[in-house]
């Protein structure tokens, strides 16, 4: 029995999760949290940590706005961060990484212009492209668009600098509490018992009367380990064809995106959900201008929505930088944007159903993401349009 289960837990800890199971289990688990109340965005979180923060310092004024500990969109970011924590610590993975100044200075930026994005957008790469595209809106494949082109100059600036300004992000990093091979780690054990207490906060927010906010913290738990054992990402998946060529993750986010299409319509088609919810009115110049910051600040900052989380939660300082950065971006953003009247002024709100039928909404989403995975092979094969 115990040699059984070390083998399996060698299977779950010991090596990387298959890439393509990983990005089922991504869109399945998105599909429940869509069915249990609302799909998965970071920047809603997000903005709630920032206004929280610029409310405290009487900055933002906000009385209808929660604490982080009872907001959704703020427990599933937290259950991302700490589900990341705990796969690292369970995997002995962990270490705090401090990286040089140059990029620690890119990490705050990215995070800023990913803020400013998401506002624009009506969300950052993962509500505003991933589940509004799954729920059929619009605004989510016009986000791609602008995040594909927001990768594509992230990345030309970023090869512009290691060709002219190399010292801008030179220097050693530093690593501390990083496992030593001459010893056994403790990681484990401190991951496991995290573990545990996570697994049994549910019932204490049950006992205090708050059921849902349980059951949001893990599900962003279970998106958490998911994403750090797989390092499933979606910035790798616009950016490496146009950098290495590689299109595993483009492959992958592809056939995400399908799935969880295919069940969102299910959830809409049937009436279990509203057909209007998370069509946002920004199909037009808020989701081309968003997505293209947004895709220029998650390659600067080496993680998108969800991959700055949980690789913060790995101890990825850059990382810590980029979603300080972008809360605050986020928070003041949306200030900005309300009080100038630019929020009405952003798109349509276009449910794509209602204008060209059940079917032909389906059918485009499949077409656009075999597209995607199609034509990120062929540069594979190629390398027509890879820097490197």
């Amino acid at each position: 029995m115990g040699r059984s289960l070390s083998e399996q837990y060698a299977v779950l800890f010991g090596r990387p999760w298959s890439i393509w199971g990983s990005a089922v289990l991504v869109a399945t688990v998105n599909v429940f949290l869509f069915a249990f109340d609302r799909p998965w965005t970071a920047s809603d979180g997000m903005r709630n940590w920032g206004d929280w923060v610029l409310t405290g310092l009487g900055i933002v004024r906000r009385p209808d706005l929660l604490v982080p500990w009872l907001y959704s969109g703020s427990l599933l970011n937290g259950g991302v961060l700490l589900g990341g924590l705990v796969a690292a610590l369970l995997s002995s993975e962990f270490a705090i990484r401090l990286p040089p100044r140059g990029e620690l200075a890119k990490g705050a930026i990215g995070g800023l212009l990913m803020g400013v994005g998401a506002v624009l957008a009506f969300g950052c790469n993962i509500g505003g492209f991933f589940s509004a595209t799954s729920a059929l809106s619009l605004a989510g494949l016009a986000m791609m668009l602008g995040l594909g082109a927001g990768a594509i100059l992230g990345l030309r600036y970023l090869v512009w600098e290691t060709e002219h300004r190399p010292r801008w992000s030179s220097g050693a990093g530093r690593v501390y509490l990083a496992p030593s091979h001459a010893r056994a780690s403790r990681q484990p054990w401190l991951g496991a018992l995290l573990l545990v207490l996570l697994l049994a906060t549910p019932a204490v927010y049950s006992r205090a009367g708050y059921v849902a906010q349980g059951v949001f913290l893990l599900f962003g738990v279970a998106f958490g380990v998911i994403f750090q054992r797989s390092r499933f990402c979606l910035v790798r998946a616009f950016r490496e064809p146009f950098m290495t060529g590689d299109a595993e993750h483009t492959r992958a986010a592809a056939l995400a995106l399908v799935i969880s299409t295919l069940g969102f319509a299910i959830l809409k088609f049937t009436d279990l959900k509203d057909k209007s919810e998370w069509v946002f009115p920004a199909a037009g110049a808020g989701a081309l201008a968003g997505g293209l910051a947004f895709g220029v600040g998650m390659t600067l900052a080496g993680g998108c929505g969800a991959g700055s989380i949980w690789r913060a939660g790995e101890g990825q300082v850059k990382l810590w930088a980029a979603i300080a950065c972008f809360a605050l971006g986020v928070s003041l953003t949306r200030l900005a944007a309300a009080q100038a009247g630019l929020l009405q002024q952003l798109g349509a709100a276009v449910f794509l159903p209602s204008a060209i039928g059940w079917g032909g909404a389906i059918g485009l989403v499949v077409l656009v993401m075999a597209a995607w995975a199609l034509g990120a092979t062929w540069n594979e094969e190629t390398r027509r349009f890879s820097a490197l």
